[in-house]
């Protein structure tokens, strides 16, 4: 068993917006430091191996160099903290309780890379986060540390919170930078990526919340340090939502590549009582299920992608033995469905007649010829869309056919 390492949250849980308390208990050592080294930054989360926190676990070194490598003039980092997808909560206790941590983070990314608009991206649906990063923001724009970036940057630094537009597909990051733009959040197809073509064609980062409140304690420990605290090759600490049929669901910080043995049975306290494991959505109900054989993978990126899934936002939604998973696809299905922009008609149609088909098995509708739909629009429909929605819709329903076709199958009418 591994005790929760307070790297992310520390002590600023009891500070809230309060930067002063922030600051008395270390915080600002890692932009302080920055500011002093600001050529090193990008090697040292680089040796860090600081991975992005709020889905495919891209390094982040490799978002932020070409930003920095590119000429002098307008260039935007907007922390996403947008989250909107079942089961994931921890962007929003971050902006919650860790603000300070989060802009700080965002911060060092700006003296980085030399950009001078930070933006902190909250969703609206969140107002007890709206409210208290806009409190920090205020005390930030205050600080002598805020006056130290702008004397870096040869000019001054915007720091806002800009809401997000509430829906789900604004928390990817094209739609994200539409969104900042003042328009609709349309994803685009890339490349151009952000790094290259963000708001209003200039150079952007999109980093997750939780990746940007890593960065002020690498900053401030160093790249070992932070390394050491992950298991076997992973580094870091890791913020996983648990869910669904445990005893003790919440938020916990971990080190990265912590058994799901031992997220569930441990620190989750195990199955409801009289229930038994099944499988486990993870990252979010957008990829590859994992099952009983599974309790043994180290959750970190690389092992979780071993099994051929993701650990996306590192959200763990627990299905016990006597819960359809029929049921749960066609719930999680349905939210794409209406989560959908509707911009790329083979997504929107797609997810409609995917939730169109689940309804109709759930309900004991379904007839055999069903099951080939579904087997067929799963062939037909990846790759369809500007973004990855269409697909994470695809492969919830195409993993839980490969793992729980006899769910299926019992649910057929003759």
């Amino acid at each position: 068993m591994h005790a929760p390492n307070q790297v992310l949250l520390q002590e600023d849980i009891l500070v809230g917006a309060d930067l002063s308390a922030w600051i008395a208990r270390g915080g600002g050592e890692g932009l302080a430091k920055a500011l002093h080294e600001p050529a090193q930054v990008i090697a040292e989360i680089e040796q860090a191996d600081l991975r992005g926190m709020g889905g495919a676990g891209f390094a982040t070194h490799r978002k932020w160099a070409p930003v920095a490598a590119s000429p002098d003039g307008d260039k935007y980092v907007i922390c996403n903290g947008n989250e909107d997808e079942p089961g994931t909560f921890k962007d929003r206790f971050l902006l919650e309780h860790t603000p300070h941590q989060v802009i700080e983070g965002a911060l060092i990314a700006a003296v980085a890379t030399r950009a001078n608009h930070v933006i902190i991206y909250v969703n609206p649906h969140q107002p007890r986060a709206l409210t208290v990063t806009r409190e920090a923001v205020v005390q930030w724009r205050e600080h002598e540390h805020f006056a130290a970036i702008e004397g870096l940057l040869g000019g001054p630094l915007s720091l806002n919170v800009v809401p997000s537009s509430g829906l789900y597909i604004g928390g990817e990051e094209t739609a994200v930078i539409a969104t900042v733009e003042g328009g609709f959040p349309f994803p685009r197809r890339k490349p151009p990526f952000p790094a290259e073509n963000g708001v209003h064609g200039a150079p952007t980062i999109v980093n997750n919340t939780e990746t940007l409140a890593h960065v002020p304690g690498i900053l401030r420990h160093g790249a070992s340090w932070y390394r050491a605290l992950g298991l076997g090759n992973a580094s870091g600490t890791k913020l996983y939502s648990l869910s669904g049929d445990v005893l003790r669901p919440g938020l916990y910080e971990l080190p990265t590549g912590t058994s799901l043995q031992e997220l569930v049975f441990v620190h989750g306290g195990g199955m409801l009582q009289g229930k038994e494991f099944k499988a486990v959505f993870t990252g979010g109900p957008s990829n590859t299920l994992l099952t009983k054989r599974d309790l043994d993978v180290p959750l970190d990126f690389d092992s979780v992608r071993q099994r051929h899934s993701r650990l996306g936002t590192g959200a763990m939604i627990v299905v016990s033995e006597g819960t359809s998973i029929v049921r749960k696809v066609a719930e999680y299905v349905n939210f794409f469905a209406q989560g959908s922009c509707g911009q790329c008609p083979p997504c929107k149609g797609g997810t409609f007649q995917l939730a169109r088909v689940l309804n109709r098995i759930d309900t004991g509708r379904g007839v055999y010829t069903d099951l080939e739909s579904l087997v067929n629009l799963c062939r037909l429909l990846p790759g369809s869309g500007r973004c990855g929605l269409i697909d994470g819709a695809v492969t919830v329903v195409e993993s839980s056919l490969h793992h729980f076709i006899d769910e299926y199958e019992a649910l057929l009418m003759a």
